[in-house]
């Protein structure tokens, strides 16, 4: 492999390890367009018994899933690619702690934390940005059961600290310019 491959490969991965970042971000703080751009217009996103299809129709059932998340954790642990920079192709598996505190219905919360994998196909679109292709989450371990403590309030996504102290445009809100 020569040295511009190489170097097309390494962009190419962190590209792609901020695209997983930022699906963490758009999740937590509640921003629909976001998760909207980063999705290819065909892509498809499985997870497991709570959603299975198109994207759009994914995004569409997280931004009704938004009022009812009190706290929304995604950590982004391990993650490893395999990409063909000039095919414009990649896949990768990302390993990840998702941590949510959802209504019990009957006046509570119940705390959902959950051990998963991503097993993602990427591709770099048009306008040069890698995006989800398909994605697959495999549940390897789910806990869910009553918060000890009090009920946990959501604050505004919109006043979220990040968005004033971090100005520069990876951090701001909405599609990615």
């Amino acid at each position: 492999m020569n040295s511009e491959t190489a170097l097309a490969r390494l962009v190419a991965k962190d590209e792609i390890r901020d695209l997983v970042l930022l699906y963490s971000r758009a999740i937590d703080r509640k921003d629909i367009e976001l998760l909207r751009d980063l999705y290819t217009e065909d892509a498809t996103d499985s997870h497991g018994d709570s959603f299975d299809g198109p994207q759009k129709d994914y995004c569409d059932f997280i931004e009704r899933s938004f009022p009812y998340m009190n706290y929304s954790g995604h950590h982004a642990c391990n993650h490893l690619i395999e990409v063909d920079a000039e095919a414009g192709t990649g896949c990768g598996e990302v390993y990840a702690l998702a941590y949510h505190l959802i209504p019990d219905g009957q006046g509570g919360q119940l705390e959902d934390l959950m051990a998963v994998r991503y097993i993602d196909n990427y591709r770099r679109c048009n306008d040069g940005r890698w995006r989800f292709a398909k994605r697959v989450v495999t549940y390897d371990m789910k806990i869910r059961r009553p918060l000890a403590g009090p009920t946990v309030e959501w604050s505004e996504p919109n006043l979220d600290p990040s968005y004033g102290e971090l100005a520069m445009q990876l951090f701001q809100r909405g599609v990615r310019s």
